[in-house]
C-alpha cells in the first residue's frame, strides 16, 4: 500500500465521519491526519514482517515435508495465528 493511497483512505474516512458529524477534533485536524496516516503505515508494517514470518515459516515446514505440503492452504492460518499471537490488527 503506497503513501498516496493511505493518505486518500484516511481523506476519505476523514470526510465521511465529518459529513455525518461523528467526529469533533481536539487539535488541528491536519495533526490528527498526520497522526493518522502514520499509525496506519505503522500497522501496515506490521503485517509486512509478519506476512515475512510466516513465509519463513512455511519454507521450514514445507523442507520438513517436501511433496505434501499446501502453502496456499496454510499461509491464511499460519497469518491469521501468529497475527493473533503477536497481537497484529488484520
Amino acid at each position: 500500500m503506497s503513501d498516496k493511497l493511505i493518505q486518500r483512505m484516511v481523506q476519505a474516512v476523514f470526510r465521511e465521519l465529518k459529513e455525518q458529524g461523528v467526529v469533533t477534533f481536539k487539535s488541528k485536524e491536519d495533526k490528527v491526519f498526520q497522526r493518522a496516516i502514520e499509525l496506519i503505515q505503522g500497522e501496515y508494517q506490521k503485517e509486512i514482517q509478519l506476512e515475512a514470518e510466516v513465509n519463513r515459516m512455511m519454507d521450514d515446514l514445507e523442507r520438513q515435508n517436501p511433496g505434501q505440503f499446501q502453502r496456499f492452504k496454510m499461509f491464511p492460518l499460519l497469518k491469521k495465528r501468529l497475527a493473533k499471537e503477536k497481537g497484529v490488527v488484520l
